[in-house]
């Protein structure tokens, strides 16, 4: 879908055709594509290029327009849990017209941060640096999300949270290639100030955006770092609590295995005349029973626990 925008008053805004100065291509058809080609003069491969989800950041200048591939975070709607990165397209034409290929919508790219901007290129360092601070909001969110699976692990047994932080692992490999991409594409934009023409403030705030990236670059490898370093110690406690389980249950096996017996032979009508015999009444001499496994299944039980822990601290020591 096309939207015509300019820029009035210091705000972005939506525009007739006859004042527009941006152009918004969100997830541009066919024809869209081909306008984009033939009227507007921009490579297929750029409009590929700034589709593909996989596209690494760049500057590309030629005597047309300058070309910017960035890259953007998004989170799944559905799944909270769902980070990843994408790419979008800026062509700056000679003749003033901005041109952006993006999947984001008209209400997100209107509200917010895109506010005391007089020029194109004051947009475009406005959304770099609203970029740059939702890759932080998202490094944020994944670090509590990684908190969250941390105590998760401590209680569980099974794989499931372990599998959702590897995904939180690989989705960070994503985002510090992303941001790094997105340094490089300053960087370069900082240094071709002939064509990507900045006034002193403008200069000024693209090299607080490019301190900025820098800084979320460094959060994401830390996260990235610590996140796999202690991925095998977190499958460790998943195993111990599995071990865990597995000593009760056995536990409970030989604990019930001797008093099963018991409780079979006694269950045999030979045990009613036996205390028949000594003139016990049954209503007195089964309660008399059951008393007696729950003792000796209560001995047993402390018992065998005794024993490995007894095992368990002579292994420590050794």
């Amino acid at each position: 879908m096309k939207t015509l925008l300019h820029i009035r008053e210091g705000k972005l805004s939506v525009a007739p055709k006859e004042e527009a100065t941006i152009r918004l291509y969100s997830a541009p058809d066919d024809a869209e594509r081909t306008e984009l080609v033939e009227s507007l003069g921009i490579d297929p491969y750029d409009v590929d290029s700034a589709l593909d989800p996989d596209e690494i950041s760049r500057v590309e200048i030629n005597p047309k327009h300058i070309s910017i591939i960035w890259k953007v975070p998004y989170k799944g709607v559905q799944d909270d849990s769902g980070f990843d990165v994408t790419s979008m397209g800026f062509f700056l034409g000679n003749n003033n017209a901005l041109t952006i290929i993006t999947n984001e919508s008209l209400e997100s790219l209107l509200k917010g941060g895109f506010r005391s901007m007089n020029t194109l290129n004051g947009f475009v360092l406005r959304y770099f640096a609203n970029t740059t601070r939702q890759f932080l909001r998202h490094l944020k969110a994944i670090k509590q999300a990684t908190a969250q699976l941390e105590i998760q692990i401590g209680s569980s047994m099974t794989n499931q949270a372990l599998l959702k932080m590897f995904d939180l692992s690989e989705q960070l490999v994503y985002y510090v290639n992303a941001i790094e991409a997105n340094g490089a594409a300053l960087e370069k934009l900082r240094g071709r100030t002939e064509r990507f023409i900045l006034t002193d403030r403008q200069i000024g705030f693209i090299e607080d955006i490019i301190l900025e990236n820098k800084q979320a670059a460094r959060q994401a490898q830390i996260y990235t770092t610590l996140l796999t370093g202690l991925m095998d110690a977190r499958g460790n406690i998943i195993n111990n609590n599995m071990n865990v389980l597995l000593k009760n249950l056995t536990i409970i096996n030989v604990v019930f295995l001797p008093l099963s017996i018991l409780a079979g032979m006694g269950g045999m009508s030979e045990f009613t005349e036996i205390t028949q015999g000594y003139g016990i009444d049954w209503r007195i001499a089964y309660p008399l029973f059951t008393l007696v496994l729950t003792v000796l299944g209560f001995v047993l039980w402390k018992g065998i626990t005794r024993y490995i822990d007894h095992q368990s601290n002579g292994k420590h020591h050794v």
